[in-house]
């Protein structure tokens, strides 16, 4: 039996958000195709009004509804120290841990040749500026500990060394809890050298 064409049309959009496989897609467009009229077009409203009420902070490359994003507006975080970041849920993450309480930067991405993502394709140009237009006593370059996360960390300390007092890589080991002996050897040999005195 052949499929309705509007359900094939909503799974195969639905199929392309992260995780979301061809049977969860199925899933939900039937789920939706059960949903309340109300319920629906609420949920079509919340889609279409996402786009038109984000957009990136001009300072920071940060999500934001406003002028400037909260953290940028907010005067009581630290302004002597930066943390760069690839992805604005990088950002989120670290606010929801709750201990850094500095300034950030997104990159909106990393540098990848496999993925065709180069220098210019990252949010570098306002990175500068803002060097430029004031002093941070600290950078701390906080992208994934992957090979395009080090490219890009390795490029950004070059690029800033002389605009900042200091540029500082995030530490990188062992996770709290875990068992050395399922540990790979990356995150291990990382764990050494991110040592400290005790």
């Amino acid at each position: 039996m052949e499929k309705l064409k509007a359900l094939i049309r909503l799974e195969e959009s639905l199929a392309k958000l992260p995780s979301v496989g061809r049977r969860s897609a199925e899933r939900m467009a039937y789920a939706m195709l059960n949903m309340e009229d109300d319920d629906l077009v609420e949920f079509s409203d919340a889609i279409k009004n996402l786009k038109q009420s984000i957009h990136i902070c001009p300072i920071c490359g940060f999500l934001t509804e406003g002028e400037k994003c909260v953290i940028c507006d907010d005067s009581e975080r630290d302004q002597d120290t930066l943390m760069i970041v690839s992805f604005p849920k990088d950002v989120i993450a670290f606010e929801n841990a709750e201990y850094y309480r500095g300034l950030y930067h997104v990159l909106n991405g990393v540098i990848s040749l496999s993925k065709g993502n180069g220098v210019d394709d990252l949010n570098i140009t306002s990175l500068l500026k803002r060097l430029d237009e004031h002093h941070f006593k600290e950078v701390i370059i906080a992208t994934n500990p992957t090979i395009e996360g080090e490219t890009t960390a390795l490029y950004i300390a070059k690029l800033i060394e002389d605009k900042v007092d200091v540029v500082t890589r995030l530490a990188y080991g062992l996770q709290m809890g875990g068992n050395l002996d399922y540990t790979d050897a990356l995150t291990l040999s990382k764990a050494v050298e991110g040592r400290r005195k005790l």
